[in-house]
């Protein structure tokens, strides 16, 4: 299977077409979220980012493992290997189990990935999950002599594995300048330096998540788990590994070191990194305090915001930038790409109902290869959207009498607007999930006063059916002062 694709590796910082190891399978492992906090704006374009290329991989043809991890233990503050574990600060500070805490995220979590039309990975392992797994990479380290046991805790060695090969070679950092420019911590002194990293932290008597070891009752440190699952799923050499531009150092860097280390051989041959979502010129994050939830764009109930903004809105906001650059959250742009959003999907209802002619002026096998070419061009979504919007300019004259397009070429058209805009960029028409959602109000009313005549005419069993019925379909009634509501469970 031959494919143009290209993709601009982080790694050597070129454009290489992409050919994976065992065509036509492709193997993707990317870094999903530490589930402390709700999801944000800022989480949102990674999932947008490399779902993208999860519909794009498959649309030509491959067939791709798409693992995404979720991490849910040993990411300490400030990305340290010293401070309290993230999860557990907020369990602590809500007075929740740290699991009760990762679950309730995760729910939140999917439910906006859903919200978003990022599609499900192949696999969503935990970090919790696969201590084990974590433990035996740690083995096979100490026995190659990469990494050292000091009162219980184990750490990368990373002086020695420069001296074989090359720390930094992702994020173009110098280990000669990191080892001057860093200091020694308080906490810190048991490392024979201070850019050596944890593998294995021995637990405090306060720390809650914590397994045995050999080494001592604690738990693995934060960039270990991606190197054991990636393993562990895709195998010791896959094709892709992605996530936030942000993690390339130390979180990027610190995975190739350990898995080059313990394997003999780097794992990943393309890094792909999207970049930030910033505002006012400053990354987007909860540490940062200048965050906006999706929950709170989806409802408009944030003091920055003028407006809720659709889950589409958003995708298409994130979408019309390239991956590979910066995007400035405003209301203007949230509102530009809003109403962008809106004059394609009016396009694609014009020509829903678009008539033939016996012959056609336009040449809609052109744009079908132009917006080919434009994914092909390292993910262009910007590109290929101006050219979807030239398609739209081409429904709009047929629509308006001035051009003229034969069935074969509606057809060709319907199926470039299906396969770009809907299967590969990955929006949804939610016009229709407006009426879907108003039919359904409308046919909860009518079972809902069929169960209140029920109870009048105190046919309790009838009643009590339609309930558990409901239920079962995942509906729950409740009995309000104001009447009877109905949500989804």
């Amino acid at each position: 299977m031959q494919h143009s694709l290209s993709i601009y590796n982080s790694l050597s910082r070129q454009k290489e077409i992409f050919e994976p190891l065992h065509p036509p399978f492709a193997g993707m492992y990317v870094c999903g979220p530490t589930v402390y906090s709700n999801a944000h704006l800022g989480h949102a374009r990674p999932a947008i980012t490399f779902d993208l290329l999860f519909r794009y991989l498959t649309h030509l043809g491959y067939k791709v493992r798409y693992v995404r991890n979720i991490t849910d233990v040993g990411h300490l503050e400030n990305d340290a290997d010293e401070g309290e574990d993230k999860i557990e600060k907020t369990a602590r500070l809500q007075n929740l189990e740290p699991m009760e805490v990762v679950q309730n995220y995760m729910n939140t979590f999917h439910k906006n990935m859903d919200q978003l039309n990022t599609l499900k990975p192949s696999i969503e392992p935990r970090a919790s999950g696969h201590i084990i797994e974590q433990q035996e990479f740690i083995r096979q380290l100490l026995d190659k002599g990469y990494a050292y046991e000091v009162n219980g805790s184990v750490y990368f060695d990373v002086e020695k594995y420069n001296a074989k090969y090359r720390y930094g070679k992702l994020s173009g950092r110098i280990l000669e300048d990191l080892m001057a420019n860093t200091r020694a911590l308080e906490g810190q002194q048991e490392k024979r330096n201070p850019v050596d990293f944890a593998l294995w932290k021995k637990a405090t008597p306060e720390h809650l998540m914590r397994w045995p070891s050999e080494w001592s009752e604690g738990y693995p440190g934060w960039h270990l788990e991606c190197s054991a699952m990636s393993v562990k799923y895709l195998g010791e050499v896959f094709d892709i590994h992605g996530g936030g531009m942000d993690l390339q150092f130390p979180h990027h860097e610190c995975e190739i070191a350990q898995s080059t280390a313990a394997l003999g051989k780097e794992s990943v041959r393309y890094w792909v990194h999207n970049n930030m979502i910033t505002i006012n010129g400053q990354k987007m994050a909860r540490s940062l305090g200048n965050f906006i939830t999706l929950d709170q764009i989806f409802s408009g109930d944030h003091p920055l915001l003028e407006q809720a903004f659709s889950p589409m809105t958003v995708r298409f906001f994130i979408l019309q930038a390239h991956y590979r650059s910066t995007l400035d959250f405003s209301n203007e742009a949230l509102t530009a790409a809003g109403k962008g959003y809106q004059k394609l999907m009016k396009a694609v209802e014009t020509l829903n109902n678009l008539k033939p002619s016996a012959s056609s002026t336009v040449n809609v096998e052109e744009l079908s290869q132009r917006c080919s070419e434009s994914m092909n061009d390292d993910l262009n979504t910007p590109i290929l959207i101006s050219h979807l919007f030239d398609g739209v300019r081409i429904i709009n004259s047929v629509n308006d009498g001035t051009e003229k397009i034969d069935a074969k070429g509606i057809e060709s058209l319907r199926k470039i607007f299906n396969d770009f805009v809907f299967q590969i960029l990955g929006l949804r028409d939610e016009t229709k999930d407006s009426k879907i959602d108003d039919l359904a109000d409308d046919l909860m009313k009518i079972i809902i006063d069929l169960r209140q005549d029920a109870r009048t005419k105190k046919d309790f069993g009838t009643s009590d059916k339609i309930r558990d019925e409901l239920k079962k379909a995942g509906v729950v009634l409740k009995d309000m002062k104001d009447g009877v509501k109905w949500e989804k469970e």
